[in-house]
């Protein structure tokens, strides 16, 4: 495998974890602005109040987004795995 090749396999995996963690920072992000903004109006500082809701997002997140998660894991996977031979060179 000459250095050229790594380095785009290595690309093409670190972008790839991008796109599949960009859903959970966005929506992470907006939860807890959303918190933060409601803790600065009501002046209430409770930790719990910014971690429940994260907490809650995260996990209907994850149930909502599995099917496409598994689809773009496995069409991923199929792609490296089809490259590999082409790697030995």
């Amino acid at each position: 495998m000459n250095p050229e090749v790594a380095i785009d396999l290595f690309k093409n995996t670190i972008l790839f974890a991008l796109y599949m963690l960009a859903p959970f920072l966005v929506v992470m992000l907006v939860v807890g602005l959303l918190a933060s903004l409601l803790q600065s109006v009501t002046s209430i500082q409770e930790q719990t109040l910014t971690f429940t809701p994260k907490l809650v997002a995260l996990a209907i997140l994850a149930i909502l987004l599995t099917p496409w998660l598994l689809r773009s894991l496995t069409e991923f996977t199929i792609a490296t795995f089809t490259r590999m031979p082409g790697l030995a060179h």
